[in-house]
């Protein structure tokens, strides 16, 4: 690393113009690994059966972002391997990355990483999901418990007019994901106080391991039977395991009765809303995270000390993480038209087929 200079600050407000890369490096950026002179960046995705987005959304930005600053960068996926997320890890310790960002698939995996990256003098971004007790340099990702608040604002206001007490079943993220907590904690900060005034009642409540959507489908499953298919509206944490809630209310005929939330505005997602099998999902503009995540990178491959505008506390070790939290949007079919405009929904696909007389309907194109 080089000597450092003059701090780099961070803006992070939704729907401001994308965080210009300040910095320009030597060369220019591929994937092949470094050559000595320009910075290079490793970037390791968690898998892409949990969400779509990592490969369709933040890889490529990423790839954008990296290119543009001319910096040289590696990014894989582990597929949902924790082996392979430390194969690869050390792989691009290895060829000497300046820098390493990661979406850990658990905290005590991602902290082993962190750690010997740290060891070599490499440092480290947190990107999306916060390491536990990890260590790292930076965290760059949403306002998680922001986010759980507009679900469970969402499906309340879906649930108006139910019948009181309306039976709410909650089908949580990855128990060793830090976001799924916040997202709980965010939700439930919303449900909770309706559970406890009668209008809604307190149903099943459930952990999904390592965010599976056949896992959250088997589980809905059960809920259903056990609660006599009497569940009047679902928290789902993600846009995937609302679609395995939606596949398992199909099979029973209520798909479309029984309001489910979602996050992510997925394509899968946003078209379960046009139909009207979901009430709401939560639309993070990732191209923001992306190149927040990749400003930070350039920075610290350069050798500079960025500042940020926030941080978080670390709610194991308790150490303040500097960090970048940008803000989600509750999206609905009456505000599709905003995930399209952003360049995140492409209206081509959106409206393929079947869906198309109903962006028609909704004024989507």
């Amino acid at each position: 690393m080089h000597s450092i200079s003059s701090p780099l600050r961070l803006g992070a407000a939704l729907g401001a113009a994308a965080l210009a890369l300040t910095l320009t490096a030597c060369g220019t950026g591929d994937d092949t690994g470094g050559d000595g002179d320009t910075p290079l960046i490793g970037v390791i995705l968690p898998d892409s059966a949990s969400s779509d987005r990592w490969e369709t959304a933040d890889r490529k930005y990423l790839e954008e972002a990296f290119e543009a600053a001319g910096v040289e960068y590696d990014i894989q996926n582990a597929q949902g391997s924790r082996e392979d997320f430390q194969t690869i890890a050390d792989q691009m310790l290895t060829n000497g990355v300046d820098v390493l960002v990661t979406v850990n698939l658990d905290s005590g995996t991602g902290k082993t990483v962190i750690e010997k990256a740290k060891s070599q003098g490499v440092a480290t971004i947190d990107y999306d999901r916060l390491t536990e007790d990890g260590g790292a340099d930076y965290y760059v990702s949403f306002d998680n418990e922001q986010v759980g608040v507009l679900q469970g604002q969402g499906l309340a206001t879906c649930l108006e007019g139910a019948a009181a007490p309306a039976l709410v079943a909650e089908l949580n993220g990855s128990p060793t994901d830090n976001n799924a907590t916040l997202f709980k904690n965010g939700y439930d900060s919303v449900l909770d106080p309706l559970y406890a005034d009668g209008t809604f009642e307190k149903g099943p409540d459930e952990w999904v391991p390592d965010w599976d959507n056949a896992q959250g489908g088997t589980l809905f499953e059960q809920m259903l039977t056990d609660t006599g298919a009497e569940i009047d509206g679902v928290l789902a944490a993600n846009d995937g395991l609302a679609h395995a809630v939606i596949t398992v209310l199909q099979r029973n005929n209520l798909n479309g009765t029984v309001p489910v939330t979602g996050q992510d505005a997925t394509i899968q997602g946003l078209q379960n809303i046009l139909t009207g099998d979901q009430c709401m999902t939560v639309y993070k503009a990732i191209k923001q995270e992306a190149d927040a995540a990749a400003e930070l990178a350039v920075a610290l491959a350069n050798g500079e000390e960025p500042e940020t505008d926030a941080s978080v506390v670390d709610p194991i070790s308790s150490a303040e993480v500097p960090a970048v939290l940008l803000e989600p949007v509750a999206i609905t079919a009456e505000n599709i038209q905003l995930v399209v405009d952003d360049g995140f929904a492409d209206p081509a696909e959106l409206c393929a087929g079947d869906f198309a007389a109903l962006c028609d309907e909704h004024g989507i194109g």
